[in-house]
């Protein structure tokens, strides 16, 4: 039985699984995470999916408790910009489109075409984006878009992949304070915390870690050892030689220039969302947060420089860019063939990565940790554990790739090298044969991805009705059918999207009044 865990490498990856492990196994398990205050953490990865929630309550952390210290705020959805055409945008909201006689309304929508904006003719919570509206009333109550909701505090001890409704939120938040955050709760329930550099590895003749060796504190023993070392996956890559499975065939974007603006919400007012702005070498990302906004440019080297890149980003942000330092990063687009190898498991960017279009990074650290916990060896068929672990991790990446390369194939902007050479490249397998389905049929559980990847098929239609750029057809059936219905469910959508603009705060409002009452401790 593996009774001591070694994590090597703090951030947001190492102490998301040194806490959540505390919380799984508490004293039964000794775990020791060792990282230098030399290597800086990446920290892009501000926001997240509305399953994050499953995180904190398996943690016993409500709301209150982490939100105020890490500037986090609530994001509803995803706004792309410019992905279509210059001046357009539209929304991937966290919202199923509801059912009339059988049928998605997204399928009536495309029958019924009441206006040319599907996000907003068929989701409450795009004109809460658009309204720029918190989730949440002052007292704290949450909107109500169905009977299945849950508030993050109510799902308990479970893990995503058992999230069977769709909650209307998830976060986003300062992944350093995070981390920070995450390193009181986890030394307060027993991980020892090592400061120091990891200067060799040692493996004996299986070729199993036995220890590592620290610059100033000795060698640190463990049954298990995980790898949090980032891009560089000391262990997993570099010691035991895993191979590297590169994406960039397919998806080119290889790099990103990020900058921290301050922001004063009374003034500017905040979106519920993370935004996504087309550009002509990839996209640059906007996240707000409590005093804050993150943003960064996320481009393919081969079509554009760090210098243009830089200089892109910085008149994208206007004259608030002025003397703030740009945070240039090369991003390792991918994944390993076996993320558990032995003894060693890499989680986080040592394990794999795509680009952070649909905020996956904090994704792929949560789905890592909660399948280690089910997979955790210590008896006879611990090799069959790592098998079992290894494809499940591998499935999430692959499906979040083909999900990424959607975004390229179907976006109708085309006005230059990279957008037109987006439509011929590379598709992963079987990508091709489900667009064309797609095109007579919008996506449902039969033609996506057939493995758990974090994505339901509402996403894979938001984004093709979005994008614009597939010839897409209604069904023939339902010329057939009377439409009655489906048309009261329309107008239903926007009279509860306009109530709850009417009746809802603003973001910013909230989110100020968040942080006044751990102030003021009301």
């Amino acid at each position: 039985m593996s009774k001591s865990v070694v994590i090597v490498g703090g951030g947001t990856a190492g102490w998301m699984t040194a806490s959540y492990l505390k919380a799984a196994f508490g004293d039964r398990l000794a775990v020791t995470l060792v990282e230098s205050r030399n290597v800086p953490t990446i920290g892009v990865g501000e926001a997240s999916f509305s399953t994050i929630r499953h995180f904190f309550a398996y943690l016993g952390l409500e709301e209150s408790d982490w939100m105020p210290e890490c500037h986090a705020t609530y994001k509803l959805g995803i706004r792309y910009d410019n992905w279509r055409a210059e001046g357009h945008h539209f929304y991937h909201p966290f919202e199923r489109p509801r059912a009339v006689e059988g049928v998605s309304l997204a399928d009536w929508w495309l029958h019924k075409r009441p206006s040319a904006d599907y996000d907003r003719d068929c989701s409450v919570i795009a004109a809460l984006c658009e309204a720029k509206s918190s989730p949440r009333q002052f007292e704290g109550s949450l909107l109500a878009l169905g009977a299945d909701e849950q508030d993050p505090a109510a799902v308990g001890r479970s893990t995503m992949a058992q999230q069977t409704t769709q909650f209307p939120y998830a976060y986003q938040f300062d992944a350093t304070l995070l981390a920070k955050l995450l390193t009181g709760y986890g030394t307060d329930r027993g991980v020892r915390h090592v400061l120091d550099d990891v200067v060799d590895v040692a493996v004996d003749e299986r070729g199993d870690i036995t220890h590592v060796r620290t610059k100033e504190s000795g060698d640190l023993s463990g049954d298990l050892f995980i790898d949090c070392t980032g891009f560089r996956s000391m262990l997993l890559n570099k010691k035991l030689a895993v191979p590297f499975l590169s994406y960039q065939d397919t998806l080119p974007n290889d790099s990103a220039v990020a900058l921290r603006v301050p922001m004063e919400m009374a003034d500017q007012g905040m979106g519920p969302y993370t935004r996504a702005s087309a550009q002509a070498a990839g996209w640059i990302w906007t996240i707000p947060l409590y005093g804050r906004t993150g943003t960064g440019y996320v481009y393919a080297s081969d079509y554009c420089t760090p210098e243009e890149a830089e200089r892109t980003l910085r008149a994208y942000v206007g004259p608030a860019a002025e003397d703030l330092e740009a945070n240039h990063i090369k991003m390792r687009i991918g994944r390993s063939e076996n993320s558990w190898v032995n003894n060693c498991v890499a989680i986080g960017l040592s394990s794999g990565f795509v680009e952070p279009l649909e905020s996956t990074g904090i994704f792929f650290i949560q789905n890592a940790i909660e399948q280690l916990v089910k997979h955790f060896p210590g008896g006879r068929n611990d090799e069959q554990l790592r098998v079992s672990y290894n494809r499940q991790v591998a499935n999430v990446m692959d499906g979040v790739r083909e999900f990424l390369v959607l975004h390229y194939v179907a976006a109708k902007r085309n006005d230059n090298a990279y957008w037109r050479d987006a439509k011929t490249r590379t598709m992963p397998d079987e990508l091709a044969g489900r667009i064309e389905q797609w095109k007579a049929k919008l996506p449902d559980e039969d033609t996506v991805f057939p493995y758990y990847h974090g994505f339901e098929p509402y996403s894979y239609t938001a984004m093709i009705l979005g994008l614009g750029g597939l010839d897409v057809r209604p069904l023939p059936g339902l010329a057939l059918m009377d439409d009655i219905a489906a048309v009261k469910e329309l107008q239903l959508v926007r009279d509860q999207a306009r109530s709850l603009v009417e009746t809802l705060p603003s973001h910013a409002d909230y989110i100020a009044h968040v942080h006044r009452r751990r102030t003021t401790g009301a």
